[in-house]
């Protein structure tokens, strides 16, 4: 049975594959590095073949995934030197980040396409000697031609949130065997490890989070906090914006900016706060502009600010500044004063909070955070983060956060201390996988 569905799955993953050039190209438009070197996820490159077998593959499908690889690599190459990475992605902007991972003799291409002949072109050229997954991505052609190569196969900082384990359960000719052929699973929580053992995998460790072990860039968090000083008002930022959240904020911060609030712990208005939105995908940055826009904001983009908007008059009049930057999430927390959580205010599953905690920028998060559900109670239980029920809630705790000076002094104490209190991820990682190094 389970060899008919994975033969299905087989045929329908290189029927579709017309459908999945047609979508790149699309997203091409917006995102150009989504027409770079299409044909590497067909399993065709241009790099010459591996023989050696060097090679340690690491999957890293998105951006988070990249930068939490990035905290294993560094890692990997201090007990390892000349270490080669076969470094992979399915994102344009998880490629662009692992550019930056690159060394000598290390090897960048596109996530080969699940369909037989593409993930047994891409074995068959690079001779990867070790696969580590980071986080989620299973696929089970790539799992059954990892096993068919004796290519041991690792997640690594696995994490399996109860709506992906529903969806696999309704899998399971396919997930089943998928899961069951990975050589290790390094869990993150013991949660985490209940629902993969529901899968039937045997969970080689609970090592905690690699995100935990990340150091947000000193200089950055510098930069922001130096620019909150002169801005000399509360910043209020919504964090990894996802599409449906911002309509809401919008409309919040239109409302404020028509009245004063009624209750005591709210003193401030709207000309008396800063708010700050990064959205989640750079894509969206012209679409959320727009959407402001619609609401009668006026916005001003981060890219337009020559140093600090405390120097710019239509950064300072304007009611929201937009976070139109990659790679600067210390600095924007180190200009805000408390950050509301993207992706947890739909039925998305919630941002990592752990940088905005180790940044000291106290949380507040809406009711969907099931991609982090542990990391997000602890933080709750710590006092770093505090949870609401919707977008409205959101900012008002947010503005009577910001209007109490002990309770925001004591979160900010209480993140910071959350951060160190759970890092040690990366050690345990390492000692997991020296005997397959």
């Amino acid at each position: 049975m389970n060899a008919f569905v994975l033969r299905l799955y087989s045929l329908l993953m290189w029927l579709v594959q017309p459908l999945l050039r047609r979508k790149l190209a699309r997203r091409a438009q917006q995102e150009p590095g989504y027409s770079e070197a299409v044909e590497e996820r067909f399993g065709r490159y241009s790099q010459a073949a591996e023989v050696s077998s060097e090679l340690v593959w690491v999957h890293a499908v998105s951006l988070g995934e990249t930068r939490t690889a990035a905290l294993l690599l560094q890692a990997l190459r201090a007990q390892h030197p000349g270490l080669r990475i076969l470094l992979t992605h399915g994102t344009a902007t998880g490629r662009a980040e692992g550019l930056g991972l690159l060394q000598p003799g290390d090897v960048q291409v596109w996530q080969p396409w699940d369909s037989p002949a593409a993930v047994a072109r891409f074995f068959d050229h690079f001779k990867p000697r070790l696969g580590l997954l980071m986080e989620t991505e299973i696929w089970p052609n790539t799992v059954a031609a990892a096993r068919a190569h004796a290519v041991p196969l690792l997640l690594v900082n696995g994490r399996l949130s109860d709506k992906s384990l529903q969806q696999a359960l309704r899998m399971a000719p396919l997930s089943y065997p998928a899961y069951s052929a990975l050589s290790a699973v390094y869990a993150q929580t013991l949660e985490d490890a209940r629902r993969f053992r529901q899968l039937g995998v045997v969970v080689a460790g609970v090592f905690g989070n690699l995100k935990f072990d990340a150091t947000p860039s000193a200089s950055q968090q510098a930069q922001g906090q130096a620019w909150r000083q002169a801005v000399a008002q509360p910043v209020l930022m919504l964090a990894s914006s996802r599409e449906g959240e911002e309509n809401e904020f919008f409309k919040e911060i239109s409302a404020l900016a028509q009245e004063i609030r009624a209750q005591a712990a709210i003193k401030y208005v709207a000309g008396s706060v800063k708010f700050l939105i990064v959205p989640r995908h750079p894509q969206r940055f012209n679409e959320v502009q727009a959407l402001a826009e619609q609401h009668g904001l006026r916005v001003s983009r981060r890219s337009g600010w020559a140093s600090s908007p405390a120097e710019s008059d239509e950064a300072m009049q304007a009611d929201i500044w937009l976070g139109d930057s990659l790679g600067e999430m210390a600095l924007y927390y180190g200009l805000s004063d408390v950050a509301l959580l993207g992706g947890s205010f739909a039925l998305l599953g919630g941002q990592n909070l752990i940088e905005a905690a180790a940044c000291g920028c106290p949380v507040v998060m809406g009711p969907h955070t099931f991609n982090f559900a542990e990391a997000a109670e602890l933080a709750e239980a710590a006092g770093a983060a505090r949870r609401v029920t919707d977008m409205p809630e959101a900012v008002q705790a947010a503005l009577g956060l910001v209007s109490d000076s002990p309770a925001l002094a004591e979160a900010v104490t209480s993140g910071l201390a959350f951060a160190a209190r759970n890092r040690g991820a990366t050690v345990k990682t390492l000692d997991a996988l020296r005997a397959y190094l």
